[in-house]
């Protein structure tokens, strides 16, 4: 085995364990999905604090470990820590046949996480910046079950889902998302109703309503028009 593949098993077994999930699937999601051919060439940029690292060379080892990665470090986009994704697909636990909309895919590397966990079910992946959105499409072309939408998911429709998968930050999840969500269905988002609170909440569609469960730290660039707590704003 090469030092990438053992560093991939490795990381997809940690990612595993953290996600608290007893599904197999997940681990051979991580295992499979190669990170780097969702960040462009290396070497890369990973976050660490308030700072920057490059790393030494462009071997895909370096990024199987739970590091943030830069795709527009000027606008801070990066590929999230898979710890973070791990827990949160763990809480969210897709089935297979299930519709996943995941709204702020960026370069589509947890899209198709998900899209394994779903198959043959469907993942919808609404990115709002159209670079981002071009190099998704590019990176999933070999997932027949992914349709990547190059808008805004706060002033799109979303189809009916078993899954909504919230990667930027909302003061409140739009009415529209939890009409979305079908009897059972699940949202994980961003929850961030001022500058300093960042809390990830689980939503659950039920008989009788929704029932919401924060249960983690989560810090995501705002989702636009969904980051204001202005009544007034759409």
């Amino acid at each position: 085995m090469t030092g990438t593949a053992e560093a991939r098993q490795f990381y997809a077994r940690l990612m595993a364990a953290h996600a608290g999930s007893a599904d197999p699937r997940l681990e051979e999601a991580f295992a499979t999905v190669p990170r780097e051919a969702f960040l462009g060439p290396g070497p890369w940029t990973i976050i660490a604090g308030d700072g920057r690292v490059e790393t030494p060379t462009a071997d895909p080892s370096h990024i199987y470990q739970n590091v943030l990665v830069a795709l527009d470090a000027d606008k801070g986009i990066n590929n999230g820590e898979p710890i973070l994704h791990a827990m949160w697909i763990g809480k969210v636990a897709p089935k297979s046949g299930e519709v996943v909309t995941h709204i702020g895919a960026g370069t589509g590397y947890y899209t198709a996480l998900l899209a394994k966990l779903v198959a043959p079910g469907a993942v919808i992946a609404f990115e709002l910046d159209a670079a981002l959105a071009a190099r998704a499409e590019e990176n999933l072309a070999a997932f027949g079950n992914v349709t990547v939408i190059h808008g805004n998911a706060v002033a799109s429709p979303l189809p009916p889902s078993d899954i909504v998968y919230v990667n930027a930050g909302v003061a409140a999840p739009p009415a529209a998302w939890l009409k979305a969500l079908k009897s059972g269905g699940r949202m994980v988002f961003p929850w961030r109703p001022a500058e300093r609170v960042a809390l990830a909440v689980l939503v659950t569609s039920t008989e009788s309503g929704f029932a919401c469960r924060p249960f983690m730290g989560s810090w995501f660039i705002p989702c636009v028009g969904a980051s204001t707590t202005d009544p007034s704003a759409k």
